[in-house]
């Protein structure tokens, strides 16, 4: 029989095209196999030629490719398309199967319908982005680790912070109370000295409150995200003067240890940002939490950024990645909306208790 698609030219590009093409006619017979077809399925021509199409199909996936074709040849549609959907499946002629792509095209003559089969084998990119998917599972479960272990470290150097210290502090304030009450009545200099040092040390008592606190505030862990939150702004408030306006509703469930802490990170972590680079006047917070869901959104009135250029502003976009992070790791979503003095809102979206926990509650 003759090809359809025999003329000199076209027959010479098929013949020494580098992937697979099949030609097979209404019966689904093979009338065309090109090298390329030979070398991927071990298959001479002469021994192809002739035969069913089924010869290259493992024998599970025969009759829904014959369903396949035939609606195909009948309909001129296809829901194949190469690059696009799951893998097909070939059969090689040693009886190994492998993974393919495929389209499929219809041409019709004299002789009748032909259909010709474009083929690629993705037996190598499938192992590629299978070792890109091990390697991607393996930086997240790093990712895991790093998280807990840094709120670990955190919450252990907020403690002894607020524990070592701060009773250090304290005896320094006795003794200093005790040496005062020691001064003779008309020592007015080393009273004023005694009065200084109390001073310095109550400065430092709440410099240390802050330091404990912005590691990890115990509130956070004994009175929970809402207390935790509001603290957050207060602080805030306290530290740049910003108008502030928030909202935070914590339902009757709190979120799971993991979710709480992200959040808490996200709002300290966006805050920090207005704070630094936004030039802002006025910062609305929202942070509500159901029992299945939390929806976080920070939003100002500064400077904003353009869209394109977010990513060259390095600290910034660190902090936005670092985010994105987090979130990710809790199967949630960030989304940012920023323009050039139009402001900037962050938005971010989470299970509030997901199925299972990344890290370790903290």
């Amino acid at each position: 029989m003759k090809h359809p698609l025999s003329a000199p030219p076209l027959l010479d590009i098929i013949q020494s095209a580098t992937e697979p093409i099949i030609t097979i006619d209404e019966r689904q017979r093979i009338v065309m196999f090109n090298p390329a077809a030979e070398r991927v399925f071990l298959c001479g021509a002469d021994q192809a030629i002739g035969a069913s199409l089924d010869i290259l199909i493992p024998a599970r996936f025969r009759a829904a490719h014959a369903r396949h074709v035939s609606r195909f040849k009948d309909t001129g549609m296809s829901d194949r398309q190469m690059g696009l959907g799951g893998p097909l499946w070939g059969l090689r002629s040693n009886g190994e199967e492998f993974p393919m792509e495929a389209s499929i095209s219809q041409t019709r003559s004299e002789a009748g319908v032909f259909l010709s089969v474009f083929l690629r084998d993705i037996t190598e990119r499938q192992r590629v982005d299978q070792a890109l998917r091990a390697s991607r599972d393996e930086l997240t479960r790093l990712s895991n680790a790093l998280l807990h272990v840094r709120e670990q470290e955190k919450k252990h150097i907020a403690r002894e912070l607020h524990d070592d210290l701060g009773q250090t502090l304290t005896a320094l304030t006795m003794e200093l109370s005790q040496l005062e009450a020691g001064c003779p009545p008309g020592d007015a200099e080393a009273r004023a000295r005694v009065r200084a040092m109390r001073r310095l040390i109550k400065k430092t008592f709440a410099s240390l409150r802050r330091i404990a606190s912005d590691l990890r505030p115990v509130m956070l862990d004994d009175l929970g995200l809402a207390a935790a939150g509001e603290w957050l702004v207060a602080d805030f408030v306290s530290r740049y003067g910003i108008d502030t306006e928030a909202e935070i509703s914590i339902g009757n469930a709190e979120p799971s240890k993991p979710v709480a802490t992200t959040l808490f990170r996200i709002v300290q972590e966006a805050l920090t940002n207005i704070a630094k680079h936004a030039q802002a006047s006025k910062v609305s917070l929202r942070l509500h939490c159901t029992e299945s869901q939390c929806e976080l959104t920070v939003q100002d009135n500064g400077v904003g950024a353009a869209p394109e250029s977010l990513a060259k502003k390095l600290p910034l976009s660190l902090g936005l990645q670092g985010i994105r992070e987090r979130v990710r790791l809790l199967n949630g979503e960030v989304t940012i909306h920023t323009r050039k003095k139009g402001g900037f809102r962050l938005q971010v979206r989470m299970p509030a208790q997901p199925p299972e926990s990344p890290w370790g509650a903290p």
